[in-house]
């Protein structure tokens, strides 16, 4: 069972008699389907709608305390932090940043992680990505005993897009990051910051830009941050790539503009094809229907 400390993420907790109720009201993701059996996913949105931060939701279980741990990118902690204290209120809840004793690791290989790895819980994300814990830190190092690039690597390859590597925070709406198709976006429940945004893209069908699967045909990932260009035309930007495979933020209609005049779609010079993967539900271009809900 190889597992890896994830050192790039961060924990806060989220405790107090309305911890529930608080999340519910900022977060995207339904909170009333975060249970200790059952982990979240979803975000912290700009009131324009765009990502301050994503996260998995996990419930502690009462006898362990009650109350959440939010699994979150480290970069990003102390603003989140910072953005729940703002939105925190008259609110009876009480925010913890666990960080400098909580450390997260997680399978790199989807088998079960060990009852005695700390708080474990199932990725909400997608069931291949397997397990993942919140342990104490002082003892990770006899656990987490692979390479973190093992686990991006199978991240990539299960086309999971990554904040801050594969799309960037601030400036990045949800779809745009394949939370609507990750469970990280609730479109039934009530009023959460962003969501008149959120739910207009829903609606219209309006996001041009994905990250998406792509494969090169070399083999040979470009390096993150490379243009991807067809027909001299900038399509987007080649992510976070292993093993041939990358995720990639582009532009789908140029996308399809450039397979329909037959250029080669090029991401740091090198061909790539797009490689949709099963938990993909919209239309890629050459599909039928796209264009109606890219």
């Amino acid at each position: 069972m190889p597992a890896t400390n994830l050192v790039d993420r961060g924990v806060i907790r989220v405790s107090g008699d309305d911890a529930r109720d608080f999340l519910q009201n900022i977060v995207t993701n339904e909170m009333a389907t975060v249970t200790p059996d059952q982990a979240g996913y979803g975000a912290l949105l700009t009131p324009q709608g765009k990502i301050i931060c994503d996260f998995l939701v996990v419930a502690v279980p009462e006898g362990e305390g009650g109350g959440f741990l939010l699994d979150a990118p480290l970069l990003q902690t102390a603003d989140l932090m910072k953005r729940l204290k703002l939105y925190k209120l008259r609110a009876k809840v009480a925010l913890d940043d666990l960080t400098e004793a909580t450390a997260v690791i997680a399978s790199v290989d989807g088998t079960p992680l060990p009852a005695d790895s700390g708080l474990v819980y199932a990725d909400p994300r997608l069931p291949a990505l397997g397990q993942r814990a919140m342990t104490d830190r002082a003892g990770v190092v006899e656990i987490a005993t692979a390479e973190m690039d093992d686990w991006h690597a199978r991240r990539v390859g299960l086309g999971i897009p990554d904040g801050g590597r594969d799309f960037a925070y601030g400036d990045t709406f949800p779809h745009e990051a394949l939370l609507d198709q990750l469970g990280g976006v609730s479109f039934k429940k009530g009023c959460y910051i962003g969501q008149e945004v959120v739910s207009r893209m829903q609606h219209r069908g309006t996001a041009r830009n994905r990250v998406v699967p792509v494969a090169f045909v070399d083999g040979i990932a470009a390096e993150p941050g490379s243009e991807a260009m067809a027909g001299g035309k900038t399509l987007g930007r080649i992510g976070s790539g292993a093993d041939g495979h990358a995720l990639a933020m582009l532009r789908l209609d140029r996308v399809a503009d450039a397979q329909a005049a037959g250029e080669p779609l090029l991401g740091g010079g090198m061909p790539f094809t797009l490689a949709k993967p099963d938990f993909i539900r919209f239309p890629f271009p050459g599909e039928a229907g796209f264009g109606a809900a890219a």
